[in-house]
């Protein structure tokens, strides 16, 4: 867990959703170097998947497009928080969090994403 590098993988999502299903799979952007973490969504109009950014306690959304979801995650990969933010906003960081998950509004509704919900991140192969 946490030593991941900038690159894709896969966000897997063990929660309940409303359809009784208890896991989703989506497409990941990790970012972990200083410079990928600055950058995160800046600058784009859409989001595939999510994007962890790792290590992370606290985002803002200044100079975004777009509203997001963010989700505070532990070290044990367990949601402490869920917030919806719209662009211009600086969030509040979370004292437990470790990595934060971003993805486009309402996305992490729908994987079932809500406090208490574990997540796993596999990255793939450079």
């Amino acid at each position: 867990m946490g030593r991941w590098r900038d690159g894709r993988g896969q966000l897997t999502v063990r929660g309940e959703h409303d359809d009784g299903s208890s896991v989703t799979r989506v497409p990941l952007e990790i970012a972990t170097s200083y410079r990928a973490r600055t950058k995160g969504l800046l600058g784009r109009d859409s989001v595939d998947g999510a994007l962890l950014l790792s290590p992370a306690n606290g985002v803002h959304t200044f100079r975004m497009r777009i509203p997001i979801d963010v989700a505070y995650l532990d070290r044990r990969l367990r949601v402490v928080a869920v917030r919806t933010m719209p662009p211009g906003r600086l969030g509040r960081p979370r004292l437990r969090a470790r990595h934060v998950l971003e993805a486009e509004a309402g996305a992490m509704e729908t994987w079932g994403l809500r406090v208490g919900a574990r997540v796993a991140i596999e990255s793939e192969s450079p």
